[in-house]
């Protein structure tokens, strides 16, 4: 299982609507708002480092409200 640390910009004023949409989604672990440079950070799991490319493109860059996104692999 490869993981991953997924930090997000959501528009001002998102980052909590954005963090409850992405919560409970398939291949998302954790979801947090947080304080800092990013809004939001996601904890995301996939098989293989593709289907971590199709989880952020299809379930997190998609989400209203989602500016940019950062993706940090767990080595």
């Amino acid at each position: 299982m490869i993981r991953a640390y997924v930090l997000v910009t959501a528009s001002a004023g998102r980052a909590q609507h954005v963090a409850d949409a992405l919560r409970g989604s398939d291949g998302i672990v954790m979801v947090d708002a947080i304080t800092g440079e990013y809004d939001v950070i996601a904890q995301v799991e996939a098989s293989d480092v593709p289907g971590i490319g199709r989880l952020i493109l299809d379930r997190i860059q998609s989400a209203d409200g989602v500016v940019k996104t950062i993706t940090c692999l767990a080595v």
